[in-house]
């Protein structure tokens, strides 16, 4: 019987590498995990149809001694981000039963490597969301407490990980899409530095924020699967040159700032949680301080002008006409309206509306002009703080996971989850959300998030690897 509970990415290489177990038997322990904890937790939509063509593959690499680090290991993979030939849905009724017709950059490098995607995995509505909760086809359970939300929008990818139904996952970062849900599970997410890794395949929410991230339970297992995945692409003009990587100058000790104000607001218990961990650092021989960091309490704001904006225009192509589902009208207008009504759900339409409301004649100056200017303002603050400090320290997420249905239908509430993870995606920073205890009253898990300069995501692997 394989132990799923404590393996890592080098464990599963070397147990097939030695032959303890084959890839088939590895992929067949996780599917049995998946067919007696999904119906309660939902974190899959779909599994995959060529899981054993995959199989097959990985385990030729290893009789062949072609194998990477990668082959063989069963990973989840957000419904945003394209397989080709599998259904990848976006979590949306207007996409159902869409079958991709290529694979993202990301996927073909980690098949290439030997990676078996176990399934789709369940997500807010095109990403649009803190709690999977705003999914057309059912909210996903924290594995911790399945009365609470696995957290959003990548919450699927962060449940399979958490409970054993997959090694490592994919998911997309917009806005604290990795990291939110990998504080509510108990594990690690991680933001690249925009650009990082290429953006190909991945349904757009917010082009100039999104992000394809890794999770796993270990900071080591989230860097190997990192490492596979980033790189130029020719696909995506935003991708970032190899060579920007050598500048990650490693340290023996780090110095943090924390912006205690922007702290303050989180609960009792999270801040509890959070300075044991901040101890920690110090016990370390890290240097920790508490700052003020203007403008950083209006990232919030800048983000939910900007993202409307760029989700009303990412959106458009979604009607219906060219692929995905159609609702017949009377006329063209009346099939286009039925689609797009029917098709989206409650917040995707809400999102559409606001930035298309931001974008008008009359209100991009007043709005979507002095948001973009408020961003660059925000770099340029960033820019002052990161010259004096290596790193910024918060937690992931003022509050533990929220109860299932707990938010109503008051969407503030749900934004307001992702006041600390805004920031990095805001900024086009790399950040990473580690566990960072349990909270006493509830027993339910704290992240921290550590958020680094532009193009310094080694630097964040290594600050949290020397943590005892």
């Amino acid at each position: 019987m394989i132990d799923l509970e404590n393996l890592t990415i080098k464990k599963v290489h070397e147990s097939l590498k030695s032959g303890e177990y084959t890839v088939r038997e590895l992929v067949d322990t996780y599917l049995k995990n998946i067919e007696e904890k999904n119906k309660e937790l939902n974190a899959y939509l779909y599994l995959f149809t060529d899981i054993d063509e995959r199989v097959k593959i990985a385990q030729k690499m290893f009789d062949s001694n072609e194998a990477t680090l990668m082959t063989g290991i069963p990973m989840g993979l957000k419904a945003i981000i394209a397989k080709k030939g599998q259904i990848t849905n976006a979590s949306s009724k207007i996409l159902e039963n869409y079958k991709a017709t290529y694979s993202a950059t990301v996927v073909e490098k980690l098949e290439k490597a030997g990676v078996i995607f176990l399934g789709s995995t369940n997500t807010d509505e095109f990403a649009m969301g803190g709690s999977t909760e705003n999914s057309a086809f059912g909210v996903t359970k924290n594995p911790v407490d399945t009365e609470r939300v696995a957290g959003g929008s990548s919450g699927g990818s962060i449940c399979v990980v958490a409970s054993d139904m997959a090694l490592v996952a994919l998911g997309t970062d917009t806005g604290g899409s990795i990291r939110e849900p990998a504080a509510f599970c108990g594990v690690v997410g991680f933001k690249p530095t925009y650009g990082a890794t290429s953006r190909y395949g991945a349904y757009s929410m917010g082009s100039s924020f999104d992000q394809i991230s890794p999770t796993a339970k270990t900071v080591e297992d989230v860097e190997i699967v990192n490492s596979f995945m980033r790189g130029e692409d020719k696909y995506d003009m935003t991708s970032l040159p190899d060579e920007v990587w050598k500048q990650n100058v490693k340290k023996e000790k780090y110095k943090i700032a924390i912006p205690k104000i922007l702290v303050d607001g989180s609960d009792e218990d999270v801040k509890k949680s959070f300075y044991n961990f901040v101890e920690k650092l110090k016990k370390a021989g890290h240097e920790v301080e508490d700052v003020e960091i203007s403008i950083l309490d209006l990232g919030l704001a800048i983000y939910y002008i900007l993202i409307p904006a760029e989700v009303s225009s990412n959106t458009a192509r979604y009607d219906g006409l060219r692929y995905g589902t159609k609702i017949d009208g009377d006329d063209l207008w009346s099939t286009y309206t039925k689609t797009r009504g029917q098709g989206f759900g409650a917040e995707v339409k809400r999102r559409i509306m606001l930035g298309t409301y931001v974008l008008s004649a009359g209100y991009a100056d007043k709005y979507y002009e002095k948001a973009l200017t408020l961003r660059e303002q925000l770099k340029l603050e960033l820019k002052k703080v990161f010259e004096s400090y290596d790193f910024i320290l918060t937690p992931t997420a003022p509050v533990i996971a929220p109860k299932i249905g707990s938010m109503g239908d008051d969407p503030m509430t749900e934004y307001l989850l992702d006041v600390f993870t805004v920031t990095a995606n805001v900024a086009g920073i790399p950040a990473i959300s580690v566990p960072a205890g349990l909270t006493e009253n509830e027993n339910m898990p704290v992240g921290a998030q550590f958020m680094a300069g532009w193009e310094k995501d080694d630097q964040l692997f290594d600050v949290v690897k020397k943590i005892k």
